[in-house]
């Protein structure tokens, strides 16, 4: 049978009151399980990857398959306080689907559960990914070799939800859609010493704001003025008292760019300047970059024009070009591996991703489920 809407509410209700952190989505994952359980098996493939437990994958075998069309859905929640005040809020304390992971499964289920009643022309492949907002799922899934044999996209679509737009809009652009990050760890070591005698020390804390006023050059001086990058040191920790030089100091902050490429460029620029001060001051400056899987989320341009034509040309699709977001998602690391696709999905809310406040627009999802359900088959007969 397929579901209503009202049922799929449902279900994005009780996915909201069980949010669980990366790698631990265990209640969700056997949810989920027994929903797609729930569905008529005839065409449908289940496979749980014991090298990545809480991931579940299904393949809808096609009638006369072509390719293998992949869609995920990230399934982990945040640690975040909910105070939305709903009746049906998360139990779990200090956790929340605040980036609206609960909409992404219910759009990915009520897909999935047409297809397993309309059996597509190609082949199907489901991906429930836990461990997007850290852990880096998306790239775990793939090192550990989890897409294998008739589980192996050729291609790969996913959503992401925005409160920016109104319930059930459609946004895509060609190009770039969210940013790559890097994490970013310096430490400086020198010599402490009296605050009197700098002549028997090496101050960290003078190499340090050296180091941090050249950062700032890498965007200004050496990336393309057309293109966005973003390097934000949030944090610096040096010294233990005011009359004893520092020794030692600490810079935490991150990368931001629209491309792999330009992320690269940063970083070499990056380890030029931390050489550079480390010789200047003679001390030793450890640079340490973690970008694990939060790749740019880089759109490919054939299948991209096939999707934004498609939701163009369909009336009964709203669909707006959307401006790159500065913020990561980690299936940018999936489509760098695989060609692929992804896309907004409206809302419609005044909280932003991430907010302890945000509540979704829940006719957003069987318009989502229309629209993409619309896109899949479009694309089957291409």
């Amino acid at each position: 049978m397929i579901l209503t809407e009202e049922e799929l509410i449902q279900i994005r209700r009780h996915l909201h009151q069980i949010p669980e952190l990366a790698l631990k989505e265990f209640k969700t994952h056997d949810y989920l399980l027994n929903i797609i359980k729930s569905f008529n098996q005839d065409y449908l493939k289940i496979e749980v990857p014991q090298s990545l437990p809480t991931a579940i994958l299904v393949l809808v075998k096609g009638k006369n398959p072509q390719r293998t069309i992949g869609y995920r859905a990230d399934i982990d929640a945040l640690p975040v306080n909910e105070k939305t005040n709903l009746p049906y809020a998360s139990k779990n304390p200090n956790v929340m689907h605040a980036c609206g992971h609960d909409i992404h499964m219910t759009v990915a289920l009520g897909l999935l559960n047409y297809f397993s009643e309309n059996q597509p022309q190609d082949n199907l492949l489901f991906f429930f990914q836990p461990a997007e907002e850290s852990e880096s799922g998306g790239r775990q899934a793939y090192e550990k070799g989890i897409f294998h044999d008739e589980f192996k996209p050729d291609e790969f679509y996913g959503l992401h939800d925005n409160p920016a737009l109104p319930a059930g809009t459609i946004g895509c652009r060609m190009g770039t859609l969210f940013a790559g990050t890097t994490e970013v760890n310096i430490d400086i070591t020198g010599k402490s010493g009296h605050a009197a005698f700098p002549q028997n020390a090496n101050d960290t804390v003078v190499a340090a704001a050296s180091l941090i006023m050249q950062i700032q050059t890498i965007i200004s001086r050496s990336i393309d003025p057309i293109q966005s990058g973003v390097v934000t040191l949030g944090k610096i920790e040096a010294g233990i008292i005011r009359n004893v030089i520092a020794g030692h100091a600490r810079i935490e902050g991150t990368i931001r760019g629209l491309t792999q490429k330009m992320i690269v460029q940063i970083d070499q620029r990056l380890k030029d300047i931390c050489e550079g001060i480390a010789r200047s001051y003679n001390l030793d400056v450890e640079l340490q970059l973690n970008q694990g899987g939060y790749w740019p989320v880089e759109n490919n341009p054939e299948l991209t024009k096939q999707f934004i034509s498609y939701m163009k040309n369909n009336s009964q699709v709203n669909y707006v070009e959307t401006a790159p977001a500065m913020t990561g998602e980690d299936f940018g690391f999936l489509l760098a591996k695989f060609p692929g696709v992804m896309f907004w999905l409206g809302v419609e809310d005044n909280s932003e991703l991430h907010s302890a406040t945000l509540t979704p627009n829940e006719s957003s999802i069987m318009r989502g489920i229309e629209a993409i359900k619309g896109f899949l088959i479009y694309r089957m007969e291409k």
